[in-house]
């Protein structure tokens, strides 16, 4: 069982364009869709789509669009009443896959609301292989709410506790250092401020310079890091080594979802019993099949082509 709790869940809407999109002008969309979201979520969709047994927790009353939309779906969920309607994100798509995104902030939820929370995902999780704690904090929550609740968890149930991936940014991010989560799925710009090494191009331009940033995580502590590096694929580093993965070329549509299908497939495989090599392969090969699909949609293990990704071992490199 794979277990994802997601904080801030949204309505995601996924507008395409035919054209440039132009700030202050009129444009006539090509097509429309509409997905429940939020990281764990998508993470969740993805390992339904392939059979996987797994949990999406959220908060999020039983009418709420985002509810009804999973319900509608048979994703396994379930949510914690808060008595107030979840956010909607919009994300604008070109012909060329470029994306624009405006995420809505939440709504606050309550130390209470907080404490349910943490205490539902605890209860859940027990016998669950991975938890997954993925995306933005609601307004309002302390930043280390990740943190406390790996803690926590692991305060409950010792040796017998799942493991624990961290998906986020910012603050929530960095702080959750500190609990030394057993993986960590940063994209260039989250590794470069979690690590202050260098900016996000640059490790975009160099897997090696990336692998030695996230080298610095694994070295404090993190079990590992799978950093996402968009089009020139993704690294994975280890205690054991790392790795880099390049995709094959795909036509972009959207590339909404696309680092959240890549942690679902890196999990898929690990669950599976795959090696770090190849669960870098899956992930990479589920990230291409997500940015080549419209809006959100997330691809099934069938859609994924693992063998045209093409992996391999990878030396740090290191700053001048």
């Amino acid at each position: 069982m794979i277990v994802t709790l997601t904080p801030n869940p949204s309505l995601d809407r996924t507008i395409e364009l035919a054209a440039p999109l132009l700030r202050g002008e009129v444009q006539r969309a090509t097509s429309a869709s509409q997905e429940p979201g939020g990281k764990g979520v998508n993470i969740v969709r993805a390992l339904a789509a392939s059979g996987v047994n797994c949990l999406a927790l959220l908060p999020g009353d039983e009418d709420d669009a985002v509810l009804v939309a999973l319900r509608a779906q048979h994703i396994p969920h379930l949510g914690l009443s808060i008595g107030a309607p979840l956010r909607s994100n919009v994300a604008l798509t070109e012909a060329d896959g470029t994306t624009t995104k405006v995420n809505e902030p939440g709504p606050p939820l309550s130390r209470s609301q907080l404490a349910d929370l943490s205490a539902l995902t605890v209860a859940q999780s027990e016998g669950a292989s991975w938890l997954v704690l993925a995306g933005s904090l609601p307004p309002g929550a302390p930043a280390d709410f990740y943190a406390q609740l790996t803690e926590e968890l692991r305060r409950t149930y010792g040796a017998a506790a799942p493991k624990i991936a961290i998906d986020s940014s910012g603050a929530p991010l960095a702080a959750a250092l500190a609990a030394k989560p057993d993986l960590l799925k940063p994209n260039a710009e989250e590794l470069a401020e979690l690590t202050g090494r260098s900016d996000p191009d640059s490790l975009e331009a160099d897997p090696g310079l990336a692998a030695g940033a996230a080298r610095t995580l694994v070295e404090g502590g993190v079990g590992a890091v799978l950093a996402t590096l968009g089009s020139k694929g993704a690294v994975l580093v280890t205690a054991a080594g790392s790795w880099l993965a390049r995709g094959p070329r795909i036509e972009a549509r959207s590339t909404v979802g696309a680092g959240d299908s890549a942690l679902a497939g890196y999990l898929l495989s690990e669950t599976a019993g795959a090696a770090g090599p190849d669960c870098l392969q899956q992930a990479v090969a589920h990230g291409a099949a997500a940015a080549s699909l419209p809006g959100s949609t997330v691809p099934a293990l069938s859609q994924t082509n693992p063998n045209a990704v093409v992996v391999t071992a990878l030396a740090f490199a290191k700053e001048n």
